[in-house]
């Protein structure tokens, strides 16, 4: 296994937490899909709409993170047509990562239904619409299919590159007793 220049400790802990965060969502908006109309499925919406309302944040952090903290160089192990794809695979998720919240977001605006963090009321620039919400509601469900889908994409390189051991997968690592770029 080769050294590469690893990402920094805030890059690295904000990859893991936004990664469980995506994880929890997508596993709680896959169950509550079904759950019958009454109290249980507007209590598992809410929960939903919550994390979701925090995964907007934490992407607002990441982007931020990122400008003030540029990743590793490419990894030289990997041919230039590895860093062209790693890199649009990168982009996809960071797009994703912004637009199924988004869309989420957009969607409970045109709902008669009040937005609320957990548990504190979030003022709505919407109006209740039907047809919007519909819009936007499905918009949501389908970026998140291809975020699922680019997520399993990316877990499955990660193991491919784990296998090689050609230093990629150590970039993102949690390794408590190295140090990395930005401490």
């Amino acid at each position: 296994m080769s050294k590469q220049p690893r990402y920094g400790t805030g890059a690295i802990a904000i990859h893991w937490l936004h990664a469980l965060l995506v994880f929890f969502l997508i596993g709680w908006g896959l169950w509550m899909a079904d759950l019958p109309k009454g109290p249980d499925r507007g209590w598992a919406f809410g929960i939903h709409k919550s994390f979701g309302l925090l995964a907007i944040i934490l992407i607002a952090v990441r982007l931020g993170w990122r400008i003030g903290h540029p990743p590793p160089p490419p990894n030289p192990a990997l041919s230039s047509k590895e860093n062209r794809l790693a890199s649009l695979g990168h982009l996809g998720l960071y797009g994703l990562l912004i637009l199924v919240p988004l869309a989420g977001l957009t969607s409970v605006n045109f709902t008669k239904y009040p937005l609320k963090f957990f548990g504190i009321e979030i003022p709505k620039f919407g109006y209740p619409d039907e047809a919007i919400n519909h819009l936007f509601s499905t918009t949501h469900q389908w970026l998140a299919y291809a975020l699922i889908a680019l997520v399993v994409i990316h877990v499955a390189a990660a193991i491919h590159h784990g296998i090689r051991r050609d230093g990629t997968l150590q970039r993102m690592a949690p390794h408590p007793n190295r140090k990395s770029a930005d401490g």
